[in-house]
C-alpha cells in the first residue's frame, strides 16, 4: 500500500510495490505493465509520479518500454 505520510517518495513506494508484484509472479515476464492511467486510478497518484516509478523500474532492469507498444516486464 502507498503511504502518503511516509518519508519515502511516492514514486519509490510505487516502484517497490510493482517490483514486488514482478518478483512474486503477479506481473509475469513479457506481459505489459498496467497503463499509466490504470496505475494512477488504482493508487491515487499523479501521472508524473507513475512515470517516475516506471523510470525507476527501467533503471532497476525489471521492465523495458517499447515506443508505441507499452512497458513490459523483462524476461530474466
Amino acid at each position: 500500500m502507498i503511504d502518503p505520510m511516509s518519508p519515502t517518495p511516492l514514486y519509490v513506494q510505487l516502484a517497490d510495490l510493482l517490483g514486488k508484484r514482478i518478483e512474486e509472479g503477479d506481473l509475469k515476464a513479457r506481459q505489459p505493465l498496467p497503463s499509466e492511467s490504470t496505475l494512477q486510478q488504482e493508487y491515487g497518484l499523479a501521472r508524473g509520479t507513475v512515470r517516475q516509478a516506471i523510470a525507476l523500474l527501467r533503471e532497476r532492469g525489471l521492465v523495458v518500454t517499447l515506443p508505441q507498444r507499452g512497458t513490459f516486464v523483462i524476461d530474466k
